[in-house]
């Protein structure tokens, strides 16, 4: 009985840790995978500039050869990469996106906004953001702000999308 009653405190603990999240839809073709327990990334998107064209997650090994590399040459190489992409759902409210892992670990986590449907990144109009948060400025980001480590199951985080924003580089749309 006291088992069953700590595993209810742990659930309701890991719940109350992300009730913004709770209420969104989970998208993307993994999102089986955020609702059975994983291994995988739940992102919880914000400040997205519109809601016009494609959310993109893409997972990397957490190293910096292989960070952003090309997907083609990665998986040639049997290394990690996954891709999902949603269309940007219309209306507010939160955006929460799922991508599953193929196991425990560390990974590297980049998140697109697509803004013109064309798949491929534009420096102009498209947005990008990490798990970390810091401003992108104008250059590569530097992998450590990219890093996620996923447990035996879910793990959370909260991506704030940045956009060009004139000589400064990347940043938050205020």
């Amino acid at each position: 009985m006291i088992r069953v009653m700590k595993m209810v405190a742990v659930a309701a603990i890991g719940l109350a840790a992300m009730p913004q999240v709770a209420s969104a839809q989970i998208l993307g073709s993994d999102a089986a995978a955020c609702t059975n327990g994983g291994p995988a990334i739940l992102a919880r998107i914000e400040g997205l500039k519109d809601r016009k064209g494609n959310l993109k997650l893409e997972l990397y090994p957490a190293n910096d050869e292989d960070f952003l590399a090309d997907d083609s040459v990665l998986e040639r190489a049997g290394k990690t990469f996954r891709r999902v992409s949603v269309p940007t759902p219309a209306g507010g409210g939160a955006i929460a996106l799922c991508i599953r892992v193929p196991r425990p670990g560390r990974y590297a986590l980049l998140f697109t906004h697509d803004r013109d449907g064309k798949n491929k990144f534009n420096f102009w109009s498209d947005g990008a953001g990490f798990p970390a948060n810091t401003k992108l400025g104008r250059r590569k980001p530097p992998l450590a702000s990219a890093l996620i480590d996923v447990p035996n199951g879910v793990a959370t985080t909260t991506i704030r999308a940045q956009y060009l924003r004139g000589l400064g580089g990347f940043g938050p749309v205020e």
